[in-house]
């Protein structure tokens, strides 16, 4: 799975409406770098375990009874990561500064990651449209990642 001119732009939308972001990218949930918009030369080992979280945050939600993974939120000393749902197939995850405003950067994340959604899970039903053995599934609510 590439990812789409679209996702790009939206991550540098993302970017240029929240100045406090140190980096944005889109990966797919078992890992793989869609797209990034950011400095690190890490965006790999960054996606892979954005999947990790992501595998224990599904686990974590369903035991509780709290349904569908929506967001991940971790504030460290130097700074915040957070993981939103971005459709049934993908992710995406910011790094921000310790001094970003978190309900404006909630807001904005989640209006992100569902436009990623609907891009990356488009571009998955035009694949599936094509193909006459699909194992690619929209079972999840809308902008609900899940864990293969």
């Amino acid at each position: 799975m590439t990812a789409s001119p679209g996702v790009v732009d939206e991550l540098n939308r993302l970017r240029g409406r929240l100045p406090q972001l140190t980096g944005a990218l889109a990966a797919s949930v078992d890992g793989l770098v869609l797209a990034r918009d950011t400095p690190d030369a890490e965006a790999e080992t960054v996606a892979a375990l954005t999947a990790a979280a992501l595998g224990v945050s599904v686990r974590l939600t369903e035991a509780t009874g709290q349904g569908g993974f929506r967001e991940l939120l971790i504030r460290g000393e130097r700074g915040y990561v957070a993981t939103y749902a971005a459709g049934s197939a993908a992710v995406l995850t910011v790094t921000a500064e310790p001094r970003v405003n978190v309900g404006r950067l909630h807001l904005e994340a989640r209006r992100t990651g569902a436009r990623i959604g609907e891009l990356v899970d488009g571009a998955l039903d035009r694949l599936d449209s094509g193909s006459s053995s699909s194992s690619h599934s929209h079972a999840n609510p809308p902008n609900t990642a899940h864990v293969r």
